[in-house]
């Protein structure tokens, strides 16, 4: 008996709304598709870039970097070196020349530690002019350098690289330095000009330094490019014309660029966060550890919610040399307090002057709030059990000068 063909039910045709989402789930599907690999031939092209002049580091992490927050308290090293490309040559003409050193030397010298649970951020700056013992080196050309038993700080790039600083500061410091980066004079233009520039205060009777070649009178200003670099750069114009003075004052760049960075300014403006990332790598000779942009995304997210006032820069304490009026030594113990309480995580209170060397003043345009006294809380729990509740608070020596990234400086200016 012949079977009657099979029937098929027929499709109910598709509404309009039907086929409008599923065309918008095909053109979602090609754009994430899209953007991925887009994404991923950027992060590609931006390791590469990092990687070729990328330096081994002793204390540098085994793990690779994963899409996460980075979880653990870490240490990077910036190092700013006084190298002039042939564009900064020009700009600078002969103060970029010193006929006495044929060498790069680590003049800025910043380790950044951040902490965790809660995070909290602290850069120490280290005088260039610091005696200290120099640990053997290799270069990245393979020179062997026997180390020294006291010899200035910014004399180890010269000796050994990046590499070399990193140890200095890790023996000087007994900190694990994982992570470190080198910029020169032409990448901190570069990176200054990503971001729009930064605005800085200019207090006392205005910045007058033939050497750094400004002479700007006192006020707010915004400044870009080699004025950026100028003002990083000046000494004979603030305070007693120091390297200590000057520290002060990058210092104070270095809190108001921290503030410009966590500003809905760059923040909220991919096009400046996409410039900002892009100049960063091509201007950094990063540690291994360090070359590769996820790491760097990670490292940086641990920074946006940190509180301002829990964000301090300091500079390492020291003595005069007795060997060398010109130089300064450790002054260990001071120091010893200072990487106690990072390791214990205490909050750090600030008991000396903002800049030593009269580096900074107090920024006369924000008000000072006016301490009230209040009566004792009975649950408050009294300060002198926190040792054995967590890290608690620590009053650091009036010798590490400082300030915190909420509070308002201006250059010294003694022009």
């Amino acid at each position: 008996m012949t079977q009657p063909p099979a029937q098929h039910a027929r499709r109910k045709p598709e509404s309009g709304w039907r086929r409008g989402a599923k065309t918008l789930a095909i053109a979602l599907t090609v754009a994430v598709v899209a953007a991925v690999a887009v994404g991923g031939f950027y992060a590609w092209s931006l390791t590469e870039r990092l990687q070729e002049a990328a330096v081994p580091l002793k204390d540098a992490p085994a793990q690779p970097p994963a899409l996460s927050t980075y979880d653990q308290p870490f240490s990077l090293l910036v190092v700013g070196t006084d190298e002039c490309d042939d564009e900064v040559k020009q700009a600078f003409g002969a103060r970029c020349s010193d006929p006495g050193n044929e060498g790069s030397r680590n003049d800025v010298n910043m380790l950044l530690h951040v902490s965790t649970n809660p995070r909290r951020v602290t850069v120490v700056s280290f005088p260039r002019d610091l005696q200290i013992p120099i640990p053997a080196c290799t270069g990245s050309d393979g020179s062997e350098f026997e180390g020294a038993s006291k010899a200035p700080i910014n004399s180890a790039y010269e000796d050994g690289g990046l590499s070399c600083v990193a140890d200095t500061v890790s023996e000087l410091s007994g900190q694990s330095i994982p992570f470190a980066a080198k910029v020169s004079f032409g990448n901190v233009v570069n990176i200054t000009d990503a971001i729009g520039g930064v605005e800085v205060c200019i207090g006392g009777e205005g910045i007058d330094d033939p050497d750094a070649g400004i002479d700007w009178p006192p006020g707010p200003r915004v400044v870009t490019g080699y004025d950026a670099l100028a003002f990083l750069r000046t000494r004979k114009g603030i305070g007693d014309g120091s390297d200590l003075a000057r520290i002060g004052n990058q210092q104070q760049y270095l809190s108001r660029l921290v503030n410009k960075l966590r500003s809905d300014e760059v923040l909220s403006n991919p096009a400046t966060l996409i410039s900002l990332a892009n100049t960063a790598v091509n201007n950094i000779t990063p540690s291994q550890s360090l070359a590769d942009p996820i790491r760097i995304a990670q490292l940086a997210y641990t920074l946006k919610d940190v509180p301002f006032d829990d964000i301090t820069f300091v500079q390492y304490p020291v003595v005069d040399d007795p060997a060398d009026p010109n130089r300064v030594i450790p002054d260990e113990a001071s120091a010893a307090i200072l990487w106690d309480a990072l390791e214990r995580n205490a909050a750090l209170t600030l008991t000396g002057e903002a800049g030593a060397n009269g580096g900074v003043i107090a920024d006369p345009s924000v008000p000072t709030p006016t301490p009230t006294e209040t009566a004792p809380d009975a649950a408050t729990p009294d300060p002198s059990a926190s040792a054995s509740t967590g890290p608690g608070t620590v009053d650091l020596p009036s010798n590490i000068s400082g300030s915190k990234a909420d509070q308002a400086t201006c250059s010294a200016g003694n022009g």
